[in-house]
């Protein structure tokens, strides 16, 4: 189970909320099955939808 505040604590270089997405869909790609929401980012440019938007990223790499 990967979780959202795991990807944020291990990538401090995340500086976006797109750095985030990106980061999520190379988690999806390296063979992450399940992804867990437990923080909202803190990114100045985190949307209303986060959720949607995250697990968006990381379900379109998993195809």
């Amino acid at each position: 189970m990967l979780w959202l505040s795991e990807v944020m604590l291990q990538g401090q270089e995340l500086a976006s909320f797109e750095d985030l997405k990106k980061e999520l869909g190379k988690r999806a790609k390296q063979g992450e099955l399940f992804f867990q929401m437990d923080v909202k980012p803190p990114y100045p440019d985190t949307p209303n939808d986060w959720q949607d938007k995250l697990e968006a990223a990381f379900t379109a790499r998993q195809e």
